[in-house]
This record gives C-alpha cells, sequence and structure tokens, in this order.
C-alpha cells in the first residue's frame, strides 16, 4: 500500500504486518454487530426493568438505527478528508461512553438518548473500518481479507446472543451494554500502534453535499421511524418524507454542480453495477433486519424461550456465515461476484420461507433449525462477495464514502424492517406467530429479489465491477 501523500508528518506504526490491520477493523465492527445482536435477545427484559411498551421497546433499536442511518455518509466522507484511522478511533471511542450510557441508564429516556450517541459512534466507525480494509489489500487478498472480516463479524454475532441471552438469565440486561467495553479497548490500541493513516487530505469534504446528505437521510429516517412507532402514516410522517425527498434533491444538484469535487460523485450512479448493488444490499438487509430482531422476540415471548436459549438459537445462522464468508470472498475474487450474488439472496430466500415452519410447541431441530441453515448457507454466499464487490467498485479516493453509502442503505433497508417488525412485537398469542409467518415470506420475496436483481445488473465472468471514478 502506498504511503498517502501527508504519511511525512505522521510516524510510520512500528506494528507493519496488514493482518494488524484486519484485526483492528474486524473488532472495531464488531462493536456495532454485537451490540444491534445482544440488544435484540435483552428487549423483553429491558421491557420488564424499565417499563416500555412495543412502541418503547420499538425505540431502543430505532433510536440507534436513526442517527445510524443518518450519518454513516458523512461518516464514510469525513475520513476520506481528516484520515479514516483518526475517525476510526474517534468512532469506537464515542460508542464506548454511550456503552457505558447504556449500562448507567435508570430510565427508557435516558437509554434511548445513550442509544442515539452509540448510533453517532456507529456511523463513524463502520464506513472507516470498511474503507481502511479496503486500502490495505488488493487484488485476492482483499477478496480473503473481507472474507475474513464478515466471518469474524458473524461468529462475533453469534457469540453476543448467546453470552448476552446468559448475563440477562443470571445477571441481568446492562452487563451487555460493557461487552464492548474491553474489545473497544483493543481496537484503539492495535489502531494507533498498527494502522496507517490512509484518505487524509485526499479528499476534499464537500461541505455543502455533507449537510444536505445527512438532512435528508435524517429526515426520511425520521419518518420511518416515526411510522414504525405509530403505524400510520400521519401528517409528521408526511412532512419527514417531503423534506427528505427534497433535501435529496438538493442534494443531487448540488453534486452535479461540484462534479469531481462532489462527496458522491454522480458518475458513480452511471454504473449499472454500483446502482444494482445499491438496490440489492437495500432488498437483502431489509429481509435480514427483520430476521435478526423478530425470531428471538418470537420465542422468548411466543415459545417460553429463556433469552440464553433465544441467542443460542441463532449460533447456527451465524457460525454458517462465519465459516463461509472467507471462503466465499476468494471464490467472488476469482469468478466475480455475479454467481455468488445471484444464487446466494435466492438460497437465503429459501431459507426465509422455511421460517413458516416455527410454531411455539414444535421441535426446534425440525421447525427453526433447518431454515436457519439454508439462511446461514445462502447469506455466507452474498455477504463477502457483496462487500468486495461495493469496495472495487469505486477509486480508492471515495472508498470511505462508498462504503458509507452502502452501509447507509443497508441500515436504511434493516429500519423499514423494524417498521414491519413493530406489527409483529404488537401481537401476542397466535396473532404473534402468524405474524412472523408473514413477516418470513415477505423476507423470502425481499431476498429472492436481491438475487434477481444481482443477476440482471452485474456484469458476466468479470472478477469486480469496473472502477468509476
Amino acid at each position: 500500500m502506498a504511503p498517502p501523500a501527508s504519511s511525512s508528518r505522521h510516524r510510520s506504526p512500528p506494528l507493519r504486518h496488514p493482518n494488524w490491520t484486519l484485526a483492528a477493523t474486524i473488532l472495531a465492527s464488531s462493536l456495532a454487530f454485537i451490540d444491534g445482536s445482544v440488544v435484540n435477545v435483552a428487549l423483553p427484559a429491558i421491557g420488564h426493568s424499565l417499563g416500555g411498551d412495543a412502541s418503547g421497546l420499538q425505540w431502543t433499536i430505532n433510536a440507534y438505527m436513526l442517527p445510524l442511518s443518518a450519518l454513516l455518509l458523512m461518516g464514510g466522507a469525513a475520513g476520506d478528508h481528516f484520515g479514516r484511522r483518526r475517525l476510526l478511533v474517534i468512532g469506537i471511542t464515542l460508542f464506548t461512553l454511550a456503552s457505558i450510557g447504556c449500562a448507567l441508564a435508570r430510565e427508557l429516556n435516558l437509554l434511548l438518548a445513550a442509544r442515539a450517541v452509540q448510533g453517532i459512534g456507529a456511523a463513524i466507525l463502520l464506513p472507516n473500518s470498511l474503507a481502511i480494509l479496503g486500502n490495505a489489500f488488493t487484488g485476492e487478498a482483499k477478496g480473503r481479507a473481507i472474507g475474513t472480516w464478515a466471518a469474524a463479524g458473524a461468529i462475533a454475532g453469534a457469540i453476543g446472543p448467546a453470552l448476552g441471552g446468559w448475563l440477562v438469565g443470571t445477571i441481568g440486561w446492562r452487563p451487555i451494554f460493557l461487552l464492548n467495553v474491553p474489545m473497544a479497548t483493543a481496537a484503539i490500541a492495535i489502531a494507533l500502534l498498527a494502522v496507517r493513516e490512509s484518505g487524509e487530505g485526499r479528499q476534499p469534504l464537500d461541505w455543502a453535499g455533507a449537510a444536505l446528505a445527512t438532512a435528508a437521510l435524517f429526515a426520511l429516517t425520521w419518518a420511518l421511524t416515526l411510522w414504525s412507532s405509530t403505524h400510520a402514516l400521519s401528517a409528521n410522517v408526511w412532512i419527514g418524507i417531503a423534506a427528505g425527498l427534497s433535501a435529496m434533491a438538493l442534494f443531487l444538484w448540488t453534486e452535479h454542480r461540484r462534479g469531481e469535487r462532489a462527496m458522491m460523485p454522480l458518475q458513480l450512479f452511471g454504473s449499472r453495477a454500483f446502482g444494482g448493488l445499491t438496490l440489492l444490499t437495500f432488498l437483502l438487509y431489509a429481509a435480514l433486519g427483520g430476521l435478526i430482531l423478530l425470531l428471538p422476540y418470537v420465542l422468548i415471548v411466543g415459545g417460553g424461550y429463556s433469552p440464553l436459549q433465544a441467542g443460542a438459537a441463532l449460533l447456527p445462522f451465524s457460525i454458517g456465515i462465519g465459516f463461509g464468508s472467507r471462503l466465499m470472498g476468494r471464490i467472488a475474487e476469482r469468478v466475480g461476484p455475479r454467481l455468488p450474488l445471484t444464487l446466494g439472496p435466492i438460497v437465503a430466500g429459501l431459507g426465509f420461507a422455511l421460517l413458516v415452519r416455527v410454531e411455539p410447541q414444535a421441535s426446534y431441530w425440525t421447525s427453526i433449525l433447518p431454515g436457519m441453515a439454508v439462511l446461514a448457507l445462502g447469506l455466507a454466499g452474498a455477504v463477502a462477495p457483496l462487500t468486495t464487490a461495493v469496495l472495487s467498485s469505486v477509486d480508492d479516493a471515495h472508498t470511505g464514502t462508498a462504503s458509507g453509502f452502502n452501509s447507509a442503505i443497508a441500515r436504511t433497508g434493516g429500519l423499514i424492517a423494524t417498521a414491519l417488525a413493530g406489527a409483529v412485537i404488537a401481537q401476542s398469542g397466535t396473532g404473534l406467530i402468524a405474524a412472523f409467518h408473514a413477516a418470513a415470506l415477505i423476507g423470502a420475496g425481499l431476498a429472492i429479489a436481491a438475487g434477481c436483481v444481482g443477476f440482471l445488473t452485474l456484469p458476466a465472468g468479470s472478477k469486480t465491477p469496473d472502477n468509476v471514478s
């Protein structure tokens, strides 16, 4: 990796092996992955402890997702300008302090405020983590590194619910937020010692574009969050949608005028592959976000599972992705992203469809495990190739911005899934199970549609989509 233009002003890290960079990015991104999966398992306990109803519990998720979705693009662009390592450390620090705040919260409003600050920290660390990784490796090594990153994240996500469920059942829900502290400390230490600065000064920060993009994403995600809480298209929801679309139109106009100096050059969207990857990401993560939130809740409330049992129920899913992602990252670098990003989501859709077999009194081995195994197989074929393809579709100067944009699309899909999930959480008894079955079929349709998008938009036989500068 060539040193950045500003490297003369920085000391070279004493640890130079790129695997240290991989370790730092894995630890950093795993903070967000573990936090999301652990909180889902703890929702019933949080509601009982702080007196939250279905709407309040949904806001425990939404308060995190709203700033995360709104600020991801800004976080990536800031890293491209001020330095990705610097922003990574800032994001980790903010996320960790907010996690401690979550553990100390004595009422729901304080928990929601701390969750919002967590979302801001995650919006800074996530895109810069991936941009650092994409900048540190090239060629097939990049595919292997991203596959390892995805595998480690999946394994961390697998351990999180089980460990969190055990903590909730034995000590309480508060310690689950303290799980982040030792990982964050290690991530900051490795980043400062081993990760070279990149991106600093290479991309001028487009303040007008950043402000408009943040305003647009905030207004749209706020409107979706409000809709997900009330399940009604109120005047405020329409105002948020109108404001978001207006800000987005101004953002596009501003970026068009700035040309190559824009934060998000519009020629990126002239690439059929980049547009296809964006739509594929939205569909696939909308489907996945609903499952990760709903299944533990349904198992605890509808099936009588303990938090530990509900967390352990997700283990085959996450471990399957973990062991398959590294292999698929290598394969995608050799055969191109079209095949895995077509077959992977379609197989995942079949896994979603199998979850209609979930029943309160049915055996885990016959009603839940088959769907989870098929779903893991499909997503293992899609997660790492999707990440690699996105980073390979832009030039090095825009990897942070592209990563932030793609992550924002994924989080927006997850936010819509949370909106649908609110209707399921509000049910009880047989209605809860029926609503979950309907959500599983919606997830199946979204995943299969994502596979079709991959087939129609990605080039055949190419190792990666063509770079767009």
